[in-house]
């Protein structure tokens, strides 16, 4: 077996212009590993080789930062004279350009739910410093053997980074989804990725591009000074929320544009609120779940990264008026959020407390080394929606996660004996 640095090469994964993607293992993590080396003439190259050198240097520069749920990792970097290459997270899967045919398009619901994760994965590079710059359906992986919800954004090499030395190379990116400012070569931010993954959305929905022509001037034309098509006119089931969505991200003057992630972000998990208030019963998107989280004061302090853990760990239920939620006496190896509705607190039959949405309850039988079973009834009231945390699942949960429990936890310990000593200044 062919070695790299201490990578072992198992196969070829794919070739490009100027590079050849192995899958390695690193035997002392013990994980499978993508090996992007560059081809030693292209580094060599008369008047391309500085510009391919500075792509492996961008992303190398990169190592050990972005560290998302929803953005491959980058482990090591070499870059020298002779040899430069990669060494990223492994993704078994595919890309997004296989989505992109009119033939076989996700459901809408889908495309909305991959294009809110990506937000969410922009804010976070974007929070550190780190433009895309090259945002397309190839460079967005799926997990698995099927497109599903689960992706991770790729290839950061032509990315703008916080070093005035990596943002000098113009002129980098796929025509077809740059935006005005980037075919102008003027100075970009963040909002050239909001552009690009707008177009992104539009292929995804509607399997061809908002521009399209023989040549790159004409499409760079068009991107200047034309409109594209409303998606909800070329595929049955586009709702015209959004088509609006899709024209603010792609808008040609950048200042009219989605001026942060979560703008965007806000109006595609609403735009999924919306339409499951004409469906019955339809399960939360995972999009929808994470906005939930979001909004939830209990989870204020939490990164991205620890709203998707625990948003993988817990448990979202509906509970119909009556049903009993937490039994006074029973074993508490488990606790709650309310998201929907209300539910009420009650001992021997008497009513001790009304909790309503985003209240946080059950956590001290968890929490607790003497507290370990409930003290109380909790039942619901009106039908209610509740998000389950089982004490299992925190303590296996990350470090940083757990402490943000822990500490969030504190809070509303702090918020209860405020409250209670309030009611006993009244008495």
């Amino acid at each position: 077996m062919k070695k790299i640095g201490k990578y072992d090469l198992v196969r070829i994964l794919g070739s490009g212009a100027t590079s050849t993607v192995y899958l390695g293992h690193d035997p002392f993590a013990q994980r499978d590993v993508a090996i992007k080396i560059a081809f030693p003439e292209i580094l060599k190259h008369p008047e391309r080789g500085k510009l391919y050198t500075h792509l492996f240097m961008n992303e190398a520069s990169l190592v050990g930062k972005l560290a998302h749920p929803h953005i491959v990792q980058i482990y090591d970097a070499v870059v020298a004279k002779e040899l430069c290459y990669i060494v990223m997270e492994y993704v078994q899967g595919g890309t997004l350009e296989e989505c992109c045919d009119a033939k076989q398009l996700l459901p809408v619901e889908r495309v909305v739910e991959i294009i809110f994760k990506c937000t969410r994965a922009l804010d976070f590079a974007h929070r550190i410093g780190v433009t895309h710059r090259d945002i397309k359906p190839a460079n967005i992986l799926y997990i698995g053997d099927a497109p599903g919800g689960e992706i991770k954004i790729s290839d950061f090499g032509a990315a703008i980074v916080d070093h005035p030395e990596r943002t000098l190379v113009s002129g980098i990116g796929s025509p077809a989804y740059m935006s005005p400012e980037q075919v102008r070569e003027l100075p970009l931010d963040h909002r050239t990725d909001i552009y690009s993954l707008g177009v992104v959305m539009y292929q995804l929905l509607t399997g061809q591009l908002p521009f399209q022509a023989s040549s790159n001037y004409n499409i760079v034309y068009q991107i200047i000074n034309t409109e594209p098509t409303p998606p909800s006119r070329l595929r049955k089931g586009i709702p015209e929320t959004l088509d609006a969505i899709i024209a603010q991200a792609m808008h040609k003057d950048a200042e009219q544009r989605y001026a942060t992630w979560e703008e965007f972000a806000q109006d595609l998990a609403q735009a999924f609120r919306e339409k499951q208030a004409r469906t019955v019963k339809r399960s939360l998107s995972e999009s929808e779940k994470f906005d939930t989280l979001r909004n939830l004061s209990f989870f204020a302090d939490f990164s991205d990264v620890e709203l998707w853990e625990v948003l993988h760990f817990a448990a979202w239920s509906t509970i119909q008026p009556e049903q009993t939620v937490m039994r006074d006496g029973d074993a508490g190896d488990f606790f709650c959020f309310l998201i929907d509705g209300e539910l009420k607190v009650t001992k021997n039959g008497r009513m001790l407390n009304l909790l309503t949405v985003g209240d946080c309850f059950g956590e001290m039988a968890v929490i607790s080394k003497s507290m370990q079973t409930r003290g109380a009834d909790i039942a619901a009231l009106t039908e209610a929606k509740i998000i389950t945390v089982k004490g299992d699942a925190l303590r296996h949960a990350s470090e940083t996660c757990r402490m943000h429990f822990y500490q969030a936890f504190l809070e509303v310990l702090a918020n209860r004996l405020s409250l209670a000593n309030a009611r006993l200044a009244a008495l």
